[in-house]
């Protein structure tokens, strides 16, 4: 790896700016050899050279890296992904390569985790249901109580102990919930670990952080929908793929359960879909990731990841083959 490398951005040109904000283009531009000017929304464009290309930044966007591609970058070493996951672009010639992969995931895990807890805080609430009610009412009872509500002693199911779920625990710790995971493949110390079918059974509030994987296609179906109670809200930031949509569509109304959905199945929905009419689904555009000035968050970790590469330490974000397997 040169003392300054020939680095590249590959991405949708569109987030360059809000990924890398003045500041931060001029510590990179420390780092590396990169005409900020210049990003590869494909490698067709002609004013490409890829030949003395050691570093690709990678966004969203980014076209895949095959054999044809690679053999044009003799020299490139690795590729620093200022998003999320890495499977639309990396191809097994990568691997074969040896190239470094890096991901900004950890760093776009933490608006999606931010979201959740909003969204499990707020459902514990009954804000969705209580919105929905004062403006059909128009009123309210300032003595009433609310005996179904409430966040102290609610049981959370966290279904998938990914980077976002264990984030999520995390930031629900300090609250009086009590919180429960299922996870095939990893254990969370503290927490308890319940099967699926025990988690959907006892929790007030569900919420799927689980990659989509041909395993965990329609894991939430008919029959195991029907094992919430009554009462019970499903919050999915992850991938619309996890829930059998007609399924939920019909537990919805029926009146028995609630959804927070920022991910849905199909994305986007038809326009005729009864989830945007249906009082308790409430819907969000696939916005719990990163959006606005949480894009700087990734440009940081890839720029800290490059500071680290040129200095021959351990990358923190690096994925491997394996990685991929069990990856959203």
């Amino acid at each position: 790896m040169s003392p300054r490398p020939k680095a590249l951005f590959a991405m949708r040109e569109e987030h360059l700016a809000l990924l890398f904000p003045a500041p931060l283009l001029r510590r990179l531009d420390t780092l590396a050899d990169i005409d900020v000017t210049l990003v590869a929304e494909h490698f067709d464009d002609p004013r490409l050279d890829l030949s003395e290309t050691e570093i690709l930044i990678t966004g969203w966007g980014c076209p895949t890296l095959d054999e044809a591609v690679l053999a044009r970058a003799p020299r490139l070493r690795g590729v620093l992904h200022a998003a999320g996951s890495v499977k639309s672009l990396v191809t097994p010639a990568c691997w074969e390569r040896g190239l470094l992969i890096s991901s900004a995931a950890e760093a776009n895990a933490v608006p999606v985790a931010e979201y959740t807890v909003a969204a499990v805080l707020m459902a514990g609430k009954g804000i969705f249901a209580l919105n929905e009610r004062y403006q059909r009412e128009r009123t309210f009872t300032l003595a009433e109580i609310q005996p179904s509500i409430g966040n102290n002693g609610r049981t959370v199911g966290i279904v998938g102990a990914s980077r976002i779920g264990r984030k999520v625990i995390d930031l629900l710790s300090p609250y009086d919930l009590d919180l429960c995971v299922y996870d095939p493949y990893t254990l969370v110390p503290g927490v308890r670990q319940v099967s699926l079918e025990e988690l959907l059974r006892t929790s007030d509030i569900v919420s799927l952080h689980a990659p989509a994987t041909p395993e965990t296609t329609h894991m939430l179906d008919r029959e195991r929908l029907a094992l919430l109670q009554d009462g019970a809200v499903l919050i999915n930031t992850a991938r619309g793929s996890l829930v059998d949509t007609d399924a939920l569509i019909a537990e919805l109304k029926s009146g028995r359960l609630s959804a927070v959905l920022d991910v849905t199945e199909p994305e986007p929905l038809p326009a005729d879909s009864p989830l945007f009419d249906l009082p308790n689904a409430f819907l969000t555009p696939h916005i719990a990731g990163s959006h606005g000035n949480e894009l700087a968050r990734m440009g940081t970790a890839v720029v800290d990841e490059l500071e680290r590469l040129i200095a021959g330490s351990p990358l923190v974000y690096q994925v491997t083959h394996d990685d991929l397997e069990r990856a959203a």
